[in-house]
């Protein structure tokens, strides 16, 4: 859920991937890599990075981390909350999207 979360932030800024990978001296590739389904996983340094640039807790983003043997009812409950979190926020994007091209 991390490539979902890291893209709709950065998106939400209004930063292309080289924008954002300047910004936290990081590459572009890597910067894609994070963002692509099934791609690298953010190290606690990257996150940190993404945390300081964009003035948001760390915590915030390891919500966000999936367990993929998730197997007590806490850490299930807290997988589908931010599911569907990033579920509403790219359903508000892509409405937002839509809305600026209407006008």
């Amino acid at each position: 859920m991390y490539d979902r979360a890291l893209k709709l932030i950065r998106q939400y800024h209004r930063l292309s991937q080289a924008e954002l990978a300047d910004k936290l001296g990081l590459s572009r590739s890597f910067v894609s890599e994070l963002e692509k389904a099934g791609g690298k996983k953010p190290s606690l340094d990257v996150l940190e990075r993404y945390a300081s640039f964009f003035k948001i807790p760390v915590s915030s983003l390891l919500l966000f981390a999936e367990r993929s043997s998730a197997s007590d009812l806490g850490e299930k409950s807290r997988i589908f909350a931010a599911d569907k979190v990033l579920k509403m926020l790219e359903w508000l994007a892509e409405t937002s999207h839509d809305d600026a091209h209407a006008s």
